[in-house]
């Protein structure tokens, strides 16, 4: 089983924070920007309803006999008549001497210019202050007015507070928006990833086939480094299928030459000792042939695990096939191979391995069963698809059982047998390929009983 790669966060909600992060500073810098403009603008306001107050006063300023007379007009302070009931002062003076007013209603320094506007603080409050001064001329005066209008700033601040929460409210909502958003639009750029994980995912383990589904340019140098890695790994086992079957061919036919040229030679000397040397050399070429073949066998089950090649099968006949081959075996030790078959047993596997399992649990059967024995051999379809061997050796040694299936492991009472210690472990590595098991035991009887399953 694949290990499980590092994993380092999340690239879709990286993608979701990112967004969020902007949107929220942009909700910010929305609020600061708006709450500035609104303030500019109502300051505006207040300043313009000050600068018509102050101009409505010296409008009604007169000089007359050096006197100046003002009318205070009605409309100079109930313009300024706000919901918060604003505090409203005011000061004028004559060439710098306060005629009217408040005198300490702070002055802008420069009190020549046409018109100023100042915010300041009087009687503990925030006021804003409107300047403007005018000149009238007499007869034989000239002389100057400067008239100052103040107004407390209660209702601009709560409009401004009003303002405020309006677009608190507002940019709040399109945070919130941004956030569906983001999610939304991290999930869609994501989507073409996962769609080719998903596709990755679902292919078979011999589908090696180029990733072709158009995908977004970000995502191209990856498909080209996955379709790179799967060109060279459908190579790398093709090479080693391959190699596996040269080898095989390769170890086993000069071993059977030899075999051959031994006993050839066998049935011509008369000498005991060279005829004793020469059934030594038969019997570890038997040995080291069965040894290499088994070693093969199992590589290349190790091999071809991890993608069985499926097919629909009847086991029944598979099996049926094996028994034919190795009945001729059978027959020179005087056993007989008896088969039971519960038609129909059908299941979905690679043939190559089921017969290679089969084949190995019937030969080790033969090996170990005495001569004018019976091997018994049934396929049964239920609970699920399986194949029994029942022999009348030996059996298993009962201390050993468990460990017998393990790669090289051979039990006590294999001594002075050909053998080398892989026939149940590759029978196991091909039931456990197809979800199946190996199960060993003893028959009552004695002998020996294999239940291969699938």
């Amino acid at each position: 089983m694949a290990e499980p790669g590092q994993v380092q966060g999340s690239l879709r909600n990286r993608l979701a924070v990112t967004l969020i992060g902007g949107a929220a500073l942009l909700a910010l810098l929305l609020f600061l920007v708006v709450r500035s403009y609104a303030a500019q603008i109502a300051q505006q306001g207040q300043d313009s309803i000050l600068t018509a107050s102050v101009s409505s006063i010296l409008d009604a300023a007169v000089l007359r006999d050096d006197q100046v007379e003002i009318d205070f007009p009605y409309a100079a302070f109930s313009m300024l008549t706000t919901p918060a009931d604003d505090q409203v002062f005011y000061a004028i003076y004559r060439d710098g001497e306060l005629l009217s007013g408040y005198a300490d209603l702070p002055q802008q320094a420069d009190r020549t210019a046409p018109k100023q506007f100042q915010t300041a603080q009087y009687d503990g409050k925030t006021v804003r202050i409107s300047t403007a001064a005018r000149t009238l001329l007499g007869a034989d005066v000239r002389t100057r007015i400067t008239v100052s209008v103040a107004q407390t700033q209660d209702a601009l601040s709560e409009t401004l507070n009003q303002i405020s929460t309006n677009v608190a409210s507002f940019g709040f909502g399109f945070f919130m928006l941004a956030v569906l958003l983001s999610f939304w639009v991290s999930s869609v750029t994501i989507a073409p990833l996962k769609r080719l994980t998903t596709s990755v995912t679902r292919r078979g383990p011999q589908d090696l086939r180029p990733l072709t589904k158009p995908v977004p340019s970000e995502m191209l140098p990856l498909v080209n480094s996955l379709n790179t890695l799967m060109r060279r790994l459908n190579q790398s086992l093709s090479q080693s299928e391959d190699f596996i079957a040269e080898a095989a061919h390769r170890v086993r036919t000069p071993l059977a030459t030899v075999r051959s040229y031994a006993e050839t030679t066998l049935q011509r000397v008369d000498k005991e000792e060279n005829r004793q040397a020469l059934r030594s050399m038969v019997r570890a070429i038997d040995e080291s042939s069965r040894a290499a073949g088994q070693l093969l066998d199992h590589a290349m089950i190790t091999f071809r695990a991890d993608h069985l090649e499926h097919e629909d099968l009847d086991l029944g006949d598979l099996v049926q096939e094996l028994v034919q081959r190795l009945t001729p075996v059978a027959e020179m030790k005087d056993i007989d191979l008896v088969l039971q078959i519960d038609r129909p047993v059908r299941l979905i596997g690679d043939a190559i391995l089921l017969q290679n399992a089969i084949r190995n649990l019937i030969d080790n059967a033969l090996k170990y069963s005495p001569s004018e024995s019976v091997i018994e051999i049934s396929v049964t379809a239920s609970p699920h698809p399986q194949v029994a061997v029942r022999d009348q050796g030996a059996g298993f040694p009962s201390d050993e059982i468990a460990d017998l299936a393990q790669r090289f492991s051979r039990g006590n009472n294999a001594r002075g047998t050909i053998g080398s210690g892989l026939g149940l472990t590759i029978a196991q590595d091909v039931a456990a390929a197809h979800g199946g098991s190996l199960t060993l035991s003893n028959t009552a009887g004695g002998g020996a009983c294999v239940i291969f399953s699938v």
